[in-house]
C-alpha cells in the first residue's frame, strides 16, 4: 500500500519490468522491447500509508508527589477499579513538617521586620528568588496529579498566585522607588513590600498543602490498574524544595525537622510493584490505570499526504503483532497542531476507529492490545467500475502525466487526467477510452510515431 501523488513516478520511465499482468502481451516491433496493455474498467483505491499504534480509552499514570514510604495498599496489579477509588496511601513526614513550618511562617509574618534590599531592588533579593522557586515547586506538584478538573484547578490556583506575587513585587518596587527619589513615604515602601511576602508565605503553603493532600492516591478513572515500582520519577517535586520559600528563621527550623524525619532522601523501590512500607521517590510511578473497554487508533500522517485525509474515510489496518489479518477502521478526527520529529519532518495525528480483524479465511483475528504498533492504509480516494490503466503505463513528461496509444500499429502520446491514484492502476478521467492499447512496458524506448 502507498500513495503515488505524483511523486512516486519517475519522469519518462516504466516502473513495472518484469511485471506479469493480464491483458498484456509481449511485442517486438522496430526491435522495441515492450509490453502492452488494455484500458480497463476495474475499482482503484488511493491508499496513503502510515505508522501508527493502538491506544485504549483512558491511559492514566499515578506519580508519587514526595518522597515517602507506602502506609496503606488496597488494589493489586490487574484489579478493576472505579473512578474516586483510594489505591493507596502514602507516608511522609517530611511533607507534614513542611506543611507545619509553611503555616507558621504564614502566621508570623506580620509580626517580621521589613526592611527595604540593599539596592532597592526587589527581584535581586532572596526573597523574590525564593518566592519564584516555591511557585515552580508548586507547579511541578500540581502537574503531578492526573490530568482531570483537579490537576486543572491546582495548576489555575498555581498560576494565580504567581500573578498576584508579581503584581504585588511590582508595586512595592514601584513604592521603593518613589521612596529613593524622595516622592513617597517609607510606610507606604513597607506596607508594599509586606504585602509581597505575604503572597509569598502563602505559595509556600498551597504547594506544602497540596503535596500533603497528594498523599493519598485515588483513581482518576475507571480501569484496570497496574502497579508501579515507585522510582524513576525524576523532576518531582520534593517538599524539602518548599523550605527555599520561607523566612530563614522557619526553614532553618524546618530544616531540622526534615533531617529528623529523613526527608528528600530519594530512597526507591529495588523492583516489583509497590508494597506497604515500599520506599518511593518525589516523582515516582504509583500505578498505571487503563480502561481498554473502546480501543482507536492513532497514525502519525506525513504533511504531504495530509491534506488528502478527510474525516470519515475508510482504512485497513495490519498489526505486527498478527500478521495476516486486516481490521478495518474510520478516520473519526484530524488534529490541527503539527508534530515535528528531531529531524525537522512534520507530521498530524489522525485518529480512527478500530473495527473487529478478520484473517484471509474469514476467521476473527485477536483483539488488539494497546500500545501495539501498526501499518495504517487509508483509502483516501476510491473509485468503482472506472477506467484505468496499469500505473506502470504512465509517463511524467514536465507537468503532465502522460501514456502512449498503439493506433493504427503506431506510438501516439496522449495527455491523460487521473483520478484515484492506486499502487498498480490508475483512474484515468479523460484522454484514452475502454479498450485502448497502451505500451505497459518500455515506455522509455518509445518515440512518436514508433512502430509498436
Amino acid at each position: 500500500m502507498r500513495s503515488w501523488s505524483g511523486r512516486g513516478r519517475a519522469a519518462g520511465a516504466v516502473l513495472a519490468a518484469g511485471l506479469c499482468l493480464t491483458g498484456l502481451s509481449a511485442c517486438g516491433g522496430d526491435g522495441k522491447n515492450v509490453e502492452l496493455g488494455t484500458v480497463e474498467r476495474r475499482s482503484v483505491a488511493e491508499v496513503v500509508e502510515a505508522a501508527g499504534s493502538v491506544v485504549a480509552r483512558t491511559q492514566v499514570t499515578l506519580r508519587a508527589p514526595a518522597t515517602a514510604t507506602v502506609d496503606t495498599l488496597l488494589v493489586k496489579s490487574g484489579e478493576k477499579v472505579k473512578k474516586g477509588d483510594i489505591l493507596l496511601t502514602l507516608d511522609s513526614p517530611a511533607a507534614e513538617d513542611a506543611l507545619a513550618a509553611a503555616q507558621a511562617a504564614a502566621a508570623e509574618v506580620g509580626d517580621a521586620r521589613i526592611e527595604i534590599p540593599a539596592g532597592g531592588n526587589l527581584s535581586d533579593g532572596e526573597s523574590a528568588q525564593a518566592a519564584m522557586k516555591a511557585f515552580d515547586d508548586a507547579e511541578a506538584v500540581a502537574r503531578l496529579l492526573p490530568e482531570g478538573p483537579a490537576r486543572d484547578a491546582a495548576l489555575a490556583q498555581t498560576a494565580s498566585l504567581r500573578a498576584s506575587f508579581t503584581a504585588a513585587q511590582a508595586q512595592a518596587q514601584a513604592a521603593i522607588d518613589r521612596f529613593t527619589a524622595g516622592l513617597g513615604s517609607l510606610g507606604e515602601a513597607l506596607s508594599s513590600i509586606s504585602a509581597a511576602g505575604r503572597l509569598q508565605t502563602q505559595a509556600a503553603v498551597a504547594a506544602a498543602r497540596r503535596t500533603v493532600e497528594a498523599l493519598t492516591i485515588k483513581a482518576p478513572a475507571d480501569g484496570i490498574v497496574t502497579l508501579g515500582s515507585g522510582n524513576g520519577g525524576g523532576g518531582g517535586a520534593d517538599p524539602s524544595a518548599l523550605l527555599g520559600a520561607l523566612p530563614p528563621e522557619a526553614a532553618g527550623q524546618a530544616s531540622a525537622l526534615l533531617g529528623a524525619a529523613g526527608g528528600g532522601g530519594g530512597g526507591s523501590a529495588a523492583g516489583g510493584p509497590v508494597g506497604v512500607g515500599s520506599p518511593v521517590e518525589a516523582g515516582g510511578l504509583l500505578a498505571t490505570i487503563i480502561d481498554d473497554s473502546e480501543l482507536t487508533l492513532r497514525a502519525e500522517v506525513d504533511e504531504t499526504d495530509i491534506l488528502t485525509v478527510t474525516e470519515g474515510i475508510g482504512a485497513e489496518i495490519e498489526l505486527d503483532a498478527v500478521p495476516g489479518a486486516v481490521y478495518p477502521a474510520s478516520v473519526t478526527f484530524i488534529d490541527l497542531a503539527p508534530t515535528t520529529s528531531a529531524r525537522g519532518g512534520v507530521s498530524y495525528a489522525v485518529t480512527l476507529a478500530l473495527e473487529t480483524g478478520r484473517f484471509a479465511g474469514g476467521e476473527e483475528a485477536p483483539r488488539p492490545r494497546p500500545g501495539m504498533s501498526a501499518v495504517v492504509g487509508l483509502k483516501v480516494a476510491e473509485a468503482a467500475n472506472t477506467m484505468s490503466v496499469p500505473a506502470s503505463a504512465l509517463v511524467r513528461d514536465g507537468d503532465r502525466d502522460t501514456v502512449w496509444v498503439v493506433e493504427n500499429g503506431k506510438a501516439v502520446r496522449r495527455e491523460v487526467k487521473l483520478g484515484a491514484e492506486g499502487e498498480e492502476y490508475v483512474e484515468v478521467l479523460s484522454g484514452v477510452s475502454v479498450g485502448s492499447t497502451v505500451v505497459v512496458r518500455g515506455a522509455d524506448e518509445i518515440r512518436e510515431g514508433d512502430k509498436v
